[in-house]
């Protein structure tokens, strides 16, 4: 397995402070405020849970629980996230890059340990999900990769696209995948953003 680049030799902060959070160098932060009491008996609320349970493994995730505060913000967070993870043309392997490169330059920890298992099952292996980290040096990954990591992080950091970035990587997608690929690099940031902004927990681990 590759090493995780060190905080000091990170540029950027956010990939510092998500290092931190890996290793327990960060002390853990309770949620700001209080997750949706999920045995809420309104029968429309438990319908909305029971759909969030059924497209997400059977779990009721703790960001799941924070967005039932709001029953109709959960019902469309669900609905998008479903759409651009779920009903997409767009192959896994980029969906996963994607999703992990947006976590690690948010520095979104729980977004990050969310979808390893899922990288993997689309063929990642442990030293391409490790060097996301430092992606620019390293050399196990494709042409196609690294446009799709390009465009994730110009969107991230930079909001707007140069030409040149953008044309690297739509040489090799046609128009829904273009459109696919974007989607996903915007409801993943705000995944993160939300995640981060109301310090939700990490998930507990799997019985």
């Amino acid at each position: 397995m590759v090493a995780v680049l060190l905080p000091r030799h990170a540029k950027d902060e956010r990939v510092s402070r998500l290092y931190n959070r890996r290793t327990g160098m960060e002390e853990h932060r309770m949620a700001r405020i209080a997750y949706a009491d999920d045995s809420n008996p309104d029968p429309e609320f438990q319908k909305l849970a029971a759909q969030i349970k059924e497209e997400r493994g059977g779990r009721m995730l703790n960001l799941y629980k924070m967005l039932l505060n709001s029953p109709p913000v959960a019902q469309g967070w669900l609905n998008l996230l479903t759409a651009v993870r779920k009903k997409t043309v767009l192959k896994g392997r980029y969906r996963e890059l994607t999703i992990l490169l947006v976590a690690i330059i948010n520095g979104a920890e729980y977004e990050r340990t969310a979808h390893v298992p899922y990288a993997k099952q689309e063929g990642l292996s442990d030293e391409q999900i490790e060097s996301l980290y430092a992606w620019k040096t390293a050399t196990c990954y494709t042409e196609v990769d690294r446009a799709v990591l390009a465009y994730t992080e110009a969107m991230t950091q930079d909001v707007h696209v140069t030409d040149a970035t953008f044309a690297a990587v739509s040489k090799h997608f046609d128009q829904r995948e273009m459109t696919e690929l974007t989607a996903l690099v915007a409801a993943y940031n705000l995944v993160s953003r939300f995640l981060e902004a109301l310090a939700i927990d990490p998930e507990p681990p799997k019985r």
